[in-house]
């Protein structure tokens, strides 16, 4: 009988997987829109921001959603969209679409189990999860219900 581990051994910083100049532009970014978060606070927003990126283009239809703080990252890196677009297809393999709900549809076993399952596949894709990051689903009011991954059958 085979076992096979979804999780790898060892976990990577995800800041790693984004050029030093894209984090300082994102973290400015971040502090400029967000004043209350310091710099250290959005460079870990920064990788998480990646590591949900990463994550959801491994497993594009788990219906992966960031927190509140881990999509102010994702909006300001899709602000820089070249930067976004290449760091989509080096780590993703493929453009990851932010694609807002509408505001009838549900998140599968709620919001809560939602973040716990991005949480998770994070980690199963070999990345370090920030868990103080992941307190709060995104609730992005420009984007109805929430954020989600792509893609969005139908």
């Amino acid at each position: 009988m085979t076992i096979a581990l979804e999780r790898p051994v060892g976990t990577t910083d995800p800041t790693t997987l984004v050029e030093p100049k894209v984090i300082s532009q994102l973290v400015r970014r971040i502090t400029t829109d967000h004043p209350e978060i310091n710099d250290d606070t959005a460079r870990r927003i920064v990788g998480q921001a990646a590591a949900f990126i990463a994550a959801s283009g491994q497993r594009p239809s788990r219906g992966l959603v960031p927190s509140e703080l881990v999509d102010y990252g994702w909006h300001a890196f899709i602000l820089h969209t070249v930067d976004y677009a290449d760091f989509c297809e080096r780590v993703a393999g493929r453009f990851v679409h932010h694609v807002p709900t509408d505001e009838d549809e549900q998140t599968p076993g709620g919001a809560a189990a939602a973040r716990e399952r991005t949480m998770a596949a994070i980690a199963a894709a070999g990345y370090a999860v920030d868990a103080e990051l992941w307190q709060s689903s995104a609730d992005c009011n420009q984007c109805h219900a929430g954020c989600h991954d792509s893609p969005k059958s139908g």
